[in-house]
């Protein structure tokens, strides 16, 4: 792939996962090009690949957006996350070994030494915390050395992830203990409990859709 495009592709991931879009907004193609100083059909062409990681929209004869609010495609969204990842986490502790334990712990150390809030805009989730959070996450799983699987899992991390951004000005994001949970599923994977680890990730990912619910951005339909 060719250096521009990575750079738009990765400006324009960033973009929307850092939440500088609303939901449904319109992505204009010739507008992203002057931002990142590269070609509409560049831009076309990193907008197609992220419309496969669920972070964008693409509506024949009208355009490119950011998805929409949908509380029920979250909801199965987050069903297939907790199959997955429960069969990715009983495969990781089965085949992970010791430098595997040291890399998740580093990069649990990293997450929890990272503040979940932006100090001078608390409604605002802080971009490297996000960044810090999906390393953790992927290097729980890394072990089961399955490509697929992996690459499922991070697109589902990113749907979920713009909910996570949309609801994190509401009181209800604030009343969880994320670190809590974040060391309980660290423990289980040293402890090598697939079974409890799998629990937890389930725990935690439906948590956060309770959270938008909690938030009333949106309704299930």
């Amino acid at each position: 792939m060719a250096k521009a495009s990575v750079h738009s592709l990765e400006g324009i991931r960033r973009t929307i996962l850092d939440g500088l879009w609303s939901p449904g907004d319109r992505l204009q193609p010739t507008t992203l090009a002057e931002q990142f100083e590269t070609s509409t059909t560049v831009i076309r062409e990193s907008l197609t690949r992220l419309a496969g990681e669920n972070l964008v929209v693409i509506r024949p004869n009208r355009g490119f957006f950011v998805p929409d609010l949908n509380l029920r495609e979250l909801a199965d969204i987050t069903e297939l996350r907790c199959s997955t990842e429960a069969l990715a986490a009983r495969l990781a502790v089965e085949r992970g070994d010791v430098a595997w334990e040291s890399e998740l712990i580093a990069a649990h150390h990293q997450l929890s030494r990272t503040p979940r809030r932006l100090p001078e805009e608390p409604g605002t989730v802080n971009p490297a915390w996000s960044e810090a959070h999906r390393n953790f996450h992927h290097a729980l799983l890394v072990p089961c050395n399955c490509q697929p699987m992996l690459k499922l899992s991070a697109d589902l991390s990113n749907f979920t992830e713009l909910y996570r951004r949309w609801a994190a000005p509401s009181p209800a994001a604030g009343k969880r203990n994320v670190e809590k949970e974040h060391q309980e599923i660290l423990n289980a994977a040293l402890d090598r409990d697939s079974e409890k680890l799998g629990e937890l990730l389930d725990k935690h990912y439906r948590a956060t859709v309770q959270v938008v619910m909690d938030a009333g951005l949106t309704t299930l339909r």
